[in-house]
């Protein structure tokens, strides 16, 4: 074996090795943590085995604040799941719709999608405060709602998908059976981007579930919050009265789970429609 050759290998086992460690040394103190009194968490003792209360902190947890985590975690799930599976049908029909149809100033408009790509969330934030002010639905479950169900990300990916997984002649086929072109997208093109539509429903998901500043912006009432908004509220809390420290660990843990079982569920389905027009 080559010298060099054997060093390349050993340098890029070493990245992969450091990157895995980067990556999984938070989670795992996250997990050890949330096993933890709160003694054991300000002793620093994480890695012993005293102080081990998982159930009693998932317990304070549920009753802290007369069980408003359960009110967030609904929320959560109501905001990402929700939200993302909205998003996912409408930005799929979006970039099948650039795909497959010819309309007047067609890649003109898909630039400004792009280009809305490229926009910080943060800099949206004003204008849709203004805009929820204006209809009235500040303090809603709207006002966080509505604002995630257009992603031009995944406009772009719907284009791709599109251009990938659905050929023009089966588009042509349908037509000449006498199919409309709501029932042939419905009956034959959405069937085909199946992967697309889990690969866009995953990334937005993440998305809404880890978003923090636009529910910080719009609403005021604690039981409207999401679980990042709510956690950081504990975690401020917590400087002043240290019983917060636990709960906010756990809940940490526990607001890591959906995701992590969406991804785990669905991940056939996302790596398949990553390799989308890949290959032909």
């Amino acid at each position: 074996m080559n010298p060099p050759k054997l060093l390349g290998r050993a340098a890029v086992k070493t990245v992969v090795a450091i990157s895995v460690l980067y990556t999984l040394l938070p989670a795992l103190w996250l997990v050890l943590a949330a096993m933890k009194d709160r003694d054991a968490l300000f002793g620093s003792e994480i890695l012993s085995l005293q102080g081990f209360s998982p159930l009693k902190n998932l317990k304070d947890l549920f009753a802290m604040d007369k069980g408003i985590y359960g009110h967030w975690y609904l929320n959560s799930l109501l905001y990402a799941v929700g939200g993302a599976a909205v998003s996912a049908l409408v930005s799929i029909a979006c970039g099948y719709a650039f795909d497959k149809y010819v309309f007047r100033h067609k890649e003109k408009l898909f630039g400004l999608v792009l280009a809305a790509v490229m926009v910080p969330q943060t800099v949206l934030a004003l204008p849709l405060y203004l805009l929820a002010s204006g209809t009235g639905v500040v303090d809603t479950v709207w006002a966080v709602f509505v604002p995630v169900l257009f992603n031009p990300f995944g406009v772009y990916l719907g284009r791709v998908f599109s251009q990938g997984y659905v050929p023009g002649e089966v588009i042509e086929a349908a037509r000449i059976d006498g199919a409309g072109e709501l029932a042939t997208y419905f009956r034959v093109s959405l069937r085909m981007l199946g992967p697309g539509v889990v690969t866009v429903f995953l990334f937005q998901l993440t998305a809404i579930w880890n978003n923090f500043f636009l529910p910080m912006v719009m609403l005021s009432n604690q039981k409207l919050y999401p679980v990042s908004l709510g956690l950081y509220s504990w975690n401020s809390a917590a400087t002043t009265s240290p019983e917060y420290y636990p709960v906010v660990i756990m809940g940490s843990l526990l607001a890591v789970l959906p995701l992590v079982v969406a991804f785990a569920l669905l991940q056939r389905f996302w790596r398949s429609g990553l390799t989308a027009g890949a290959v032909k």
